[in-house]
Order: C-alpha cells, then structure tokens, then sequence
C-alpha cells in the first residue's frame, strides 16, 4: 500500500535574542547597541508592563543616537510624541499607550494614522515606539526590531526580535 505524503509547512523564523539586564548599566548597553544599528527610517517596538524599563531604553538609544545631555528625554505618555534632532537625523519616541486605553481598534488606528508616523518614516526618521504592536501598517511597515521587556525578582530580560536583532 503506498504511503501517503505528507506537505510539511515550516513557518518563517524570525532572529530572536534574549538579553538579560540585571542593571540600569546593562539596559545603558543595550540602548547603545540598539542605536547603532539602527538605520533611517527603521521602527522600533518597545512592549512590556508598566514599568518594565521601555522609556529607560528609549532614553539610551536617544543618547547613543547624539541627543545632548543637557535636553531633556522625556516620557511621551501625554505628548504622544517626542521629537529629537541627532547628527544622525529625526529620531521620534513614540508612546501610543492613551491611545490604547480605549478598546476602538478604529478610533486607534485613526489617531496613529493622523499622527503622521508613516510619513515621518518614510522621510527617514527613526521611531521609538512604546505599545504599537499590531499597528504595523500605520507606523509604516513591519519593524526592524521589536524589544519585548520583561521584569522578574532577579532582573529584568529583553526579547529581541526581527531583522536586526541577531546583530546585538
């Protein structure tokens, strides 16, 4: 009796790096790498709890990225978004976390829409943006690394993933 065969789908496997950050120094480090593969016009994805660490992150990617020390780096939670100019180019640090709260997928999509994000990347800038999963096509296409932060009693730990992230 012949054997049936078998057609076997084997998903795509995107890179994925776990790095673990005991301390401020090593989620520092992490920015700074972060920051220097980052390209114009690539998009970040920062998730994770309340307090897990994605604004200390996106504050070490600012820094390494030029931002001077004597301007501010601000949580964009009420602003939505913060702007800032490098040698390198616009790097925008996004936090689309009030825009969440209501649970309209429609009303959300419109807001981030109207928020220009996707022409801003297209220009070139780079985004930072905290708690924009799903919302892909409206950041302009899929991200260049997405960073999932998690925190434990011993530490916290940032899951890599996405085409930059085995360089890191």
């Amino acid at each position: 009796m012949p054997r049936a065969s078998r057609i076997v789908t084997v998903a795509s496997i995107e890179p994925r790096h776990v790095v673990p950050l005991s301390t401020r120094r090593d989620t520092t480090r992490l920015g700074t790498k972060i920051a220097e593969t980052l390209e114009p016009g690539d998009l970040v994805l920062l998730s994770g709890d309340l307090g897990a660490g994605k604004t200390f992150l996106s504050r070490a990617i600012a820094r390494a990225r030029g931002v001077p020390v004597d301007v501010a780096i601000a949580s964009p939670t009420f602003t939505l978004v913060q702007e800032y100019e490098t040698p390198r180019g616009a790097l925008l640090h996004v936090d689309l976390y009030r825009l969440r709260e209501d649970d309209d997928r429609d009303a959300t999509v419109k807001e981030v829409r109207r928020l220009g994000l996707d022409e801003r990347r297209a220009d070139g800038a780079i985004l930072l943006v905290e708690w924009g999963e799903g919302l892909d096509e409206q950041l302009g296409g899929p991200a260049s690394l997405s960073v999932s932060m998690t925190m434990a009693a011993d530490g916290r730990t940032a899951t890599l993933v996405g085409p930059r992230a085995m360089s890191l």
